[in-house]
């Protein structure tokens, strides 16, 4: 994998001494998977548009142009690269209809957070990157993305296919294998804290990632009480095996303040609905309807509390 493929342009906020962490980073840790070969066949019958348009401000991003398309063969192909989890896209007349509703997340968010105009823009966990147009339609200067999983790399690079020239990166890598950039403007972590281990190892992280005076916007799943409330859970939580803890809200605004973050505020906190993550024709699989306890709604099929998440803000000092 060549960063040189990754960054065109490269970023000026990308230092020599960040790329070249970054090149040994990926040379340890970007491996083949066993369905390179099969998604790189899906990519290369999927058209690189001369002559397109894009909308990133509207909730459903979407993509328009005058080139001759095979409509059957572009839905294919963007078929064998399902399961599709974030959305909802609008490419050349096919609608992506996503597991997840992403453009009710972002509604909760914008309208909190330091406007994204001219800001270099961070988001750990960036999925297939649908955050990171819709922060391209704020205005943010560019956006970089980070996320191991690698369909949704390869969900990203179909997208960028059709898309016109623009300034959102991907890296396939995990937070905890970036340098500490200290730079970011904005640094948004989305639906990954309780998938570490260690909360505040991750929340060190990202702080890392920011410039002095930088936001960070943490979304992630709580549970209901005080600074002392976290659950364990045993084995899973909503089927989900890799969900080591999940905090209060309360606790997460204390371990902000003992890592030195100022003005911590829980600006949103909202039970996910079978409306905003569901089973599609395009994520086949299980949803959220099929994790809760059947006779009651606001708990889990393994009897913890639904699934609730809070957006929280922070500041940098400095």
């Amino acid at each position: 994998m060549s960063l040189d493929k990754l960054f065109l342009p490269r970023p000026p906020l990308i230092t020599e001494e960040n790329f070249h962490s970054l090149k040994v980073s990926l040379k340890n840790h970007f491996k083949p998977h066993g369905k390179d070969l099969f998604w790189e066949k899906a990519l290369l019958n999927i058209p690189t548009l001369s002559n397109s348009d894009a909308i990133f401000l509207e909730d459903v991003v979407k993509v328009s142009g005058s080139d001759p398309i095979n409509d059957n063969q572009l839905r294919n192909s963007l078929k064998e690269l399902m399961p599709w989890r974030k959305g909802p896209f609008h490419l050349l007349g096919i609608d992506i209809d996503a597991e997840w509703r992403s453009d009710l997340k972002w509604q909760r968010l914008v309208r909190h957070i330091a406007p994204l105009k001219d800001r270099k823009v961070l988001d750990i966990g960036c999925g297939n990157g649908y955050y990171l147009f819709r922060m391209l339609g704020e205005g943010a200067r560019y956006a970089l993305g980070v996320d191991p999983t690698r369909l949704f790399y390869y969900q990203f690079r179909a997208l960028q296919k059709l898309f016109p020239a623009n300034s959102a990166f991907y890296l396939p890598l995990r937070s905890e294998q970036l340098p500490e950039f200290n730079s970011f403007d904005s640094v948004f972590s989305m639906g990954v804290l309780y998938h570490r281990r260690s909360a505040e190892e991750h929340l060190r992280e990202l702080i890392g990632f920011l410039r002095p005076g930088g936001e960070l916007i943490l979304e992630t799943l709580i549970v209901p009480g005080d600074s002392s409330k976290v659950l364990f859970p045993i084995d899973r939580y909503a089927s989900m095996a890799n969900v080591w803890s999940i905090p209060s809200s309360a606790a997460i605004k204390t371990w902000l303040q003992a890592l030195g973050m100022k003005e911590v505020r829980t600006v949103d906190i909202t039970q996910t609905s079978i409306h905003e993550q569901r089973r599609t024709e395009w994520m086949q699989f299980l949803s959220l309807e099929d994790f809760l306890d059947p006779t009651n709604t606001d708990l889990t099929i393994e009897q913890y509390p639904a699934p609730t998440r809070a957006i929280l803000l922070s500041t940098k000092p400095g």
